[in-house]
């Protein structure tokens, strides 16, 4: 069994075992739990009854946080002509074609957080597939990253756009904002963020959708969260 450290044990501590508390208590017990000495972010773990075998039941995509992440987004943008242009106009820290795509192959450089290509890039970044698919950095037309409309996904990505994808267990994680948030901003990135989950709700599900929700804090112990404290 993994040994915590005293820190750990002492946040652990101010957690009710076995309680789901409001959403409210939960972002505040978040932040008191926070033992890392850097920034932590605020991360949210949601247990669905997903069939994940079923391809209607794997579900990915993305959100705009209302909030933002928190974090500084480095946007690469892979786009010839007009599209390239509106991206810088939208602030995107690289752009190019081939060039990046060879400095990516080559140099194995990866100083960015999230890639964004027009469709008629994607035949060039297929070679590239076994590098950025393992990094999660393959732009997607689910997520919003394969796109003509490049200003609208640079702004998104720096405005605090988070993906989000069920593994095979049904699960999705995500990070929802930094312990630095006030708890109002938190509480709205959260509700914002649950409330898209619901939203995208399978139809072939059977009973109950949501099974658990849980936050924690960078290294902090998790938060569980009563499911019809979201009903309010």
């Amino acid at each position: 069994m993994k040994k915590r450290s005293k820190k750990y044990m002492d946040a652990l501590s101010k957690i009710e075992k076995g309680k789901a508390y409001t959403k409210e208590e939960a972002i505040s017990l978040v932040k008191k739990t926070s033992i890392s000495k850097f920034d932590a972010s605020v991360e949210i773990a949601m247990r669905l009854n997903l069939d994940t075998k079923k391809a209607d039941q794997q579900l990915r995509g993305a959100i705009v946080l209302p909030k933002g992440t928190g974090k500084q987004i480095r946007v690469l943008v892979i786009a010839k002509g007009e599209a390239a242009s509106r991206a810088k106009e939208a602030g995107a820290d690289f752009v190019g074609d081939v060039d990046m795509l060879e400095k990516i192959e080559k140099e194995n450089w990866f100083e960015f957080d999230t890639m964004i290509a027009t469709p008629d890039m994607m035949p060039l970044l297929g070679k590239l597939g076994r590098v950025l698919g393992p990094k999660g950095l393959m732009p997607n037309p689910k997520t919003g990253t394969v796109t003509m409309d490049t200003y609208k996904a640079v702004t998104d990505a720096k405005a605090g756009r988070v993906e989000y994808r069920t593994d095979s267990y049904g699960n999705i994680h995500a990070s929802i904002g930094k312990v630095s948030f006030n708890n109002e901003d938190l509480l709205e990135n959260l509700v914002s963020f649950v409330g898209q989950i619901i939203k995208i709700k399978p139809s072939t599900v059977k009973g109950d959708y949501i099974k658990n929700i849980t936050i924690s804090s960078t290294m902090g112990p998790g938060v569980k969260i009563s499911i019809n404290s979201f009903d309010k």
